[in-house]
């Protein structure tokens, strides 16, 4: 049955886990050399044993795998525990009977199996119990986390084969040496020039597709949802925004009156709306930037002025164009067309005289051509695709 989760478990098992980052190396130059001399005086020499993690909680450690659980007592009050996987049980019984006709299973485990693997695990106290403190006097109060685990994975050098080999030890019987940093190793300003790629979004608009199909050089287009002190910074799936001073230098005096009234709209899928975004392609910027950004300072990003924007729909390149402000938004001044309508009549062939060849009098010479360079045009940087807004009759 499935229990519910403790939050304030969760936030001490965050806590602890800091502590462990501090203590890490202690726990690595402490306890592997000290496995690795038992296995190899106990087997001889053959496996190879590597810590891999210390954690205060078991279940994440032990999930989806079956354990060979030995439990020994330290004193009255404290008890050391070795969870052998059932893969590391595997290995070690391979290079000590033989590799058996059988795959090794843990619920059918004989006598002289276990016998061999609490052996070793009796060895391993004997030798891990000197590296303990003694125990504090106080009366102890068993929590989830006073028990340090301590993860390793046992390697056959011949075979490859791994396993997975978990010591479990009294916190309270332990004194680890802490990692502190007195001095500051670096200073952080030395990547403050350092540079990565971002996305800016400077806005979006509605757009109908009569508009959209109607798009042209040296149009502009006018972002109602898009403030000329911010942008948006996306990095991946991060996103912030962007405090900066516009750059009145982009300012085009014009009278943004004309746009989003459909009046040319002579059908229903003319006058559908689709959203249009528009972003700057490949900006570079500082982590001295991008710091100033994080803590919500105003951001003097002058250099992205100078990128080209490219519009979108439906994350597919509609045009490009250069940033320009109109009033208190920002457009988008169109220098080139991407996207070209799909289905556009081929031009009608004339004869010798110039005059129009009606279609049912060409000849199949002339029909096969047209035919094969038809598909040719639609190939021609086509990434947006005006027909995924159509609608089938029974749709309206």
């Amino acid at each position: 049955m499935g229990q519910g989760i403790d939050m304030s478990t969760q936030t001490l098992n965050s806590i602890a886990s800091k502590e462990l980052y501090l203590q890490y190396d202690w726990y690595k130059k402490t306890f592997p050399p000290v496995i690795q001399q038992s296995c190899d005086e106990f087997f001889l020499p053959g496996f190879k044993f590597e810590m891999i993690g210390i954690s205060k909680n078991i279940n994440a450690l032990m999930d989806k795998d079956s354990y060979f659980v030995t439990k020994i007592r330290i004193d009255k009050q404290y008890d050391m525990f070795f969870r052998s996987s059932e893969k590391a049980i595997s290995l070690i019984l391979d290079r000590v009977l033989g590799k058996p006709n059988r795959s090794f299973n843990l619920n059918r485990m004989t006598d002289l199996e276990a016998k061999i693997i609490t052996s070793f695990n009796d060895y391993l106290f004997n030798m891990a119990s000197k590296l303990l403190s003694p125990a504090p006097a106080t009366e102890l109060r068993r929590t989830n986390f006073d028990v340090i685990h301590l993860t390793f994975v046992i390697k056959d050098i011949e075979d490859a084969k791994f396993g997975k080999f978990i010591v479990s030890l009294p916190a309270a019987l332990l004194n680890p040496d802490t990692v502190e940093c007195k001095d500051e190793k670096f200073d952080n300003t030395t990547f403050s020039k350092s540079t990565l790629d971002v996305k800016i979004k400077i806005g979006s608009t509605r757009f109908t597709m009569l508009d959209l199909k109607n798009l042209d050089q040296e149009d502009i287009v006018v972002f109602d949802n898009s403030n000329t002190k911010q942008m948006t910074l996306i990095i991946d799936d991060y996103e912030k925004e962007i405090k900066l001073n516009p750059n009145l230098g982009l300012i085009t005096p014009i009278d943004d009156d004309n746009g989003g009234n459909n009046m040319g709209a002579n059908n229903l899928w003319d006058s559908i709306e689709v959203e249009m975004n528009a972003e700057f392609d490949a900006v570079k910027i500082t982590l001295g930037e991008l710091k100033k950004i994080e803590d919500g300072m105003v951001v003097d990003l002058t250099s992205i002025y100078d990128n080209k924007v490219t519009l979108k729909v439906e994350d597919k390149t509609i045009a490009r164009g250069e940033l320009v402000i109109v009033n208190d938004r920002y457009g988008v001044k169109i220098s080139e067309v991407i996207a070209q309508q799909k289905g556009e009549k081929a031009a009608v062939p004339n004869n010798e005289f110039g005059e129009e060849i009606p279609q049912e009098f060409e000849s199949n010479n002339n029909t096969q051509e047209i035919q094969e360079e038809t598909p040719n045009a639609d190939q021609q940087d086509e990434e947006f695709d005006y027909s995924d807004f159509e609608l089938d009759d029974e749709d309206i």
